[in-house]
């Protein structure tokens, strides 16, 4: 047993790793991070291009989630020639293939309002060679950040930003993963994003991004949620962890959770400089663990975590939207 590094992990070529999902390889027998690529060490600018033109990453750990090792970017993605966005993939493992959501802009842009957004489907056998499947008709021709979680009925369900509708939580139900029908608003209190649903100790939990920690939502049957405050909305004390923390993924196990962040550990609060060169823009990947606490979910981000904080064998006790 070792202890989980902090930073959990850097992007050794951009120094922009964000928007993580985990996801357990069966064929490698490891888990794996996809996450957004920001280009970080793009030259220094007044503009946005360096968080456009981006791939998704991937890291694998062979250990339980204490180290992770780069593993080059997801190719065959690209419909047509050129350079284009990729950001904020869902992983899903039918049992059969993978199932990837991605949210898609053509080219790269230079400013954040203006152009078309897709979340696109693609499908895999084996996490490497990807399948063009459709891009999703969600009602939005901006539309970003997927997650995906089973239904107890035998469905899904898709939460997803609209940066049309006020930056606002929609979702969108499926019987197989490939039909989705829009099924209308969800929460839409500010502008927000990166919603992620889990179920952990008899209810369903949904952290969105409010880019000052994430707020946390609860329900019983995820129509109804709850505000419950935020988490990771403090600085932390371990290196690369003094940010608040942004755009999560939750992996659970039994009676505990583990919420994979990102955080930007040198951007300050000075307007003048955010976003205009290295160390504002580059980004840790972080991990805390969680759980729920006379029915709220508590996250203590200065807890020495060990490894295996994920099962060496992939085998979760309680998946994604399973109920006891």
């Amino acid at each position: 047993m070792s202890a989980v590094e902090s930073p959990l992990f850097r992007d050794p070529v951009y120094d922009g790793a964000a928007d993580p999902t985990v996801i357990w390889n069966r064929r490698e027998r490891e888990w794996w991070i996809f996450y957004t690529n920001r280009r970080a060490w793009s030259p220094p600018s007044d503009d946005v291009g360096w968080v456009h033109g981006t791939d998704i990453g991937i890291a694998s750990s062979a250990d339980g989630g204490g180290r992770w090792t780069y593993r080059g970017i997801v190719r065959g993605l690209d419909l047509e020639p050129g350079r284009h966005t990729y950001w904020a993939p869902e992983l899903v493992d039918d049992g059969e293939v993978y199932h990837m959501y991605v949210s898609v802009i053509r080219g790269v842009p230079t400013r954040w309002a203006g152009h078309t957004s897709v979340i696109r489907h693609y499908t895999s056998p084996d996490l490497v060679d990807w399948t063009f499947i459709a891009d999703l008709d969600l009602g939005s021709d901006r539309v970003i950040d997927a997650c995906v979680l089973r239904t107890p009925g035998g469905g899904y369900r898709m939460w997803y930003k609209d940066e049309v509708r006020g930056s606002h939580t929609y979702c969108a139900d499926s019987v197989d993963l490939h039909r989705w029908e829009p099924a209308g608003a969800v929460l839409t209190h500010a502008p927000h994003e990166g919603p992620n649903v889990f179920e952990l100790a008899h209810r369903y939990w949904m952290l969105v991004d409010e880019w000052r920690g994430l707020a946390v939502y609860r329900s019983h049957d995820l129509e109804t949620w709850e505000r419950q405050g935020r988490i990771l909305d403090r600085p932390g004390v371990r290196p690369d962890d003094a940010a608040v923390g942004q755009h999560a993924d939750v992996v659970v196990n039994g009676d505990e959770a583990h919420i994979f962040y990102f955080t930007h550990p040198e951007r300050g609060d000075d307007p003048s400089t955010v976003d205009r060169d290295y160390r504002s823009r580059r980004s840790s990947l972080q991990v805390a663990r969680a759980v729920v606490v006379d029915s709220r979910l508590t996250c203590d981000r200065d807890e020495s975590l060990t490894a295996p904080i994920l099962p060496a064998d992939g085998h979760l006790t309680r998946q994604y939207g399973e109920t006891s």
